[in-house]
């Protein structure tokens, strides 16, 4: 019971800021609908249930299960097994994301039908699987997980010169959705599984951080290859006209079956494996068995309260504030707000919650995962206040912040402990989920329909990128900045962290 209360605690503080801020805005600058109002409070405490229960499902299902999974890979001592185990693994889990069917189903209705939302899907799940394999290659023969990164981005910065700007964004935006609140749990799982059997617990340690960095990269180089080899310039098409319904629990009935059926889907293969390598491999006990399953159950019904709440309640408050506040006389207030709700919205991301626990738990409190939280926050509100910039002046071009933004992210690399290489280009991944997908993109939407010469297509993709790359730069910034206060009071600090 006490850890019911416990996660409960810290799921109201952070979904409570981002209420209160919407509330405030409500109240001043920005007065929303009343039902849209009505159905933003009830869709806050739909997350707060569903992440409360979805935390508690991933502590005793999706995470246990990672490991064992993982560890059962690795024991076989078997390299094909290890490839095979981590192209299954990645593909399923990837191709059942719910984030990633959100991002193809955002595609295939700007483009009019021109990318199916499958092809998107089955192609990102292909870019997954071949990455998640090199990545668990990388851990068994012990190659450093910058040098893999360096040569991954180096690739990634060739062929963006061959790629249209549309399917630019969309490549970026592609590994940012896959690494959604249920692929970033198992995928960390895995890593921790596959690196526990090292003898080195140094060695261990860092390799239990980067798996999710790898195998967002599969999901850009895939998408990539798809805009070279279809040879579309061009994407055409806009956003669908919706009309906006003015009743309360309407969103929420529809939303329901739909997000039910889209977890489930996301569920199956992963107790599918599992129970298949239960009766090949693991021989766990039935007692074991069942508490996971329970745990996969709580995840079930915690994502689908979550995500409805998220869908149903933020979206259409999302977009509603972003024009309200786009239509003001001064634009300043658009880049303010912007950076407020990327440092908000953060804190109630499902996976960002799994991987700073993680962090403190496998760096045995080093890293205090307040201070990964503050530092993600900081870099997401910094990304979502230069996508506001981006909004105002139509002649910043996406490339111009990735670019630089991902030399400066390859450099530091070199400079950083490397346990932090692996804790920030995981964030990266894990910073962009659903809250992002839908709340603050939403937000940038509304603000692009207000302001004149925006391109509401363009602007809207291209954001879940930025939030994916400055974290990047944030968490390897305080990497360095241990680094120092770690030369500065040797000992002493260690023993303060730990």
């Amino acid at each position: 019971m006490s850890v019911v209360i416990t996660k409960f605690k810290e799921v109201l503080s952070s979904v409570l800021p981002i209420t209160v801020m919407v509330l405030i805005l409500h109240f001043t600058l920005t007065p929303i609908e009343t039902p849209l109002v009505i159905r933003f409070l009830i869709g806050a405490a739909f997350i707060i249930i569903g992440l409360t229960i979805f935390l508690i499902g991933v502590d005793i299902g999706i995470t246990p299960i990672g490991n064992v999974m993982g560890s059962g890979i690795a024991k076989t001592n078997k390299i094909w097994w290890v490839v095979v185990g981590g192209l299954l693994l990645g593909f399923f889990v990837s191709i059942a994301e719910p984030d990633l069917h959100i991002l193809a189903g955002q595609v295939e209705a700007v483009t009019s039908g021109l990318i199916s939302k499958m092809s998107i899907v089955f192609i990102v799940s292909v870019g997954i699987a071949v990455m998640l394999s090199i990545g668990f290659l990388r851990i068994v023969y012990n190659f450093p997980l910058y040098k893999l990164l360096t040569v991954l981005y180096g690739i990634i910065l060739i062929l963006a010169f061959f790629t249209s700007p549309e399917f630019l964004a969309i490549s970026f935006d592609a590994s940012g959705a896959t690494t959604g609140a249920l692929t970033v749990p198992f995928i960390l799982a895995l890593a921790m599984g596959v690196s526990s059997l090292k003898k080195d617990s140094k060695s261990s340690e860092k390799d239990s951080f980067g798996l999710v960095a790898i195998a967002s990269t599969g999901a850009i180089i895939s998408v990539m290859i798809m805009s070279i080899i279809s040879r579309t310039d061009k994407i055409t098409g806009g956003l669908p006209q919706e009309t906006t319904d003015t009743s309360i629990l309407g969103p929420f009935i529809h939303e329901f079956p739909k997000i039910a059926g889209e977890v489930i889907l996301a569920l199956l293969p992963i107790i599918i494996i599992f129970l298949l390598f239960q009766k090949f491999s693991f021989k766990l006990s039935k007692k074991t068995v069942r508490k996971l399953l329970f745990g996969v159950l709580f995840t079930f019904i915690g994502l689908v309260f979550f995500l409805v709440g998220v869908n149903a309640g933020f979206m259409d408050v999302g977009s509603a504030v972003g024009y309200s506040i786009a239509s003001l006389d001064s634009k300043i207030y658009v880049v303010a707000i912007g950076f407020v709700l990327g440092v908000v919205t953060i804190l109630a991301e499902p996976a960002v919650y799994v991987l700073t626990h993680q962090i403190e738990d496998v760096t045995k409190g080093y890293v205090k995962r307040k201070s990964v939280v503050i530092t993600l926050s900081i870099g997401v509100g910094i990304a979502v206040g230069l996508s506001m910039v981006r909004i105002l002046i139509p002649e910043l071009k996406l490339w111009q912040y990735l670019l630089p933004g991902y030399i400066i992210s390859i450099a530091l690399m070199y400079f950083v402990p490397k346990l932090f290489v692996g804790i920030a280009f995981d964030s990266g991944g894990v910073a962009s989920g659903p809250m992002t997908a839908t709340f603050i993109l939403a937000y940038a939407q509304g603000a692009a329909e207000a302001i004149e010469g925006a391109n509401v297509l363009v602007d809207g993709f291209g954001m879940i990128a930025m939030v994916a790359m400055t974290p990047l730069i944030a968490l390897q910034i305080l990497g360095f900045i241990f680094k120092i206060k770690s030369k500065k009071g040797g000992i002493e600090i260690n023993e303060q962290q730990s």
